[in-house]
């Protein structure tokens, strides 16, 4: 995996969807002068570190990945008891 933190600060992500049949889509067009990448990853299957500060995101259509520490990681939901716990879904 090639996904770090550049050395100005800014974070590399990946996505990887099992298919180019799956759905996946970029727009100038209403993202504050930036740019929306949206799509779908399917099913949640399982989030997880799978390394130290890297964040992996699996879905039954792919996969997403960022560069992100755990400590970096804030719970609205007061629901959640755990911060940075591996999650599985069935």
């Amino acid at each position: 995996m090639n996904i770090r933190e550049e050395e100005n600060g800014d974070r590399d992500f990946s996505v990887e969807l099992n298919s180019s049949k799956h759905w996946l889509s970029t727009s100038s067009k209403g993202a504050r002068d930036g740019v929306l990448i949206q799509g779908t990853l399917g099913k949640l299957q399982h989030a997880s570190f799978v390394e130290p500060e890297i964040l992996e995101v699996r879905g039954s259509n792919g996969v997403l990945r960022i560069f992100l520490r755990k400590s970096e990681i804030s719970v609205t939901d007061v629901t959640s008891k755990h911060v940075g716990d591996e999650i599985e879904c069935d």
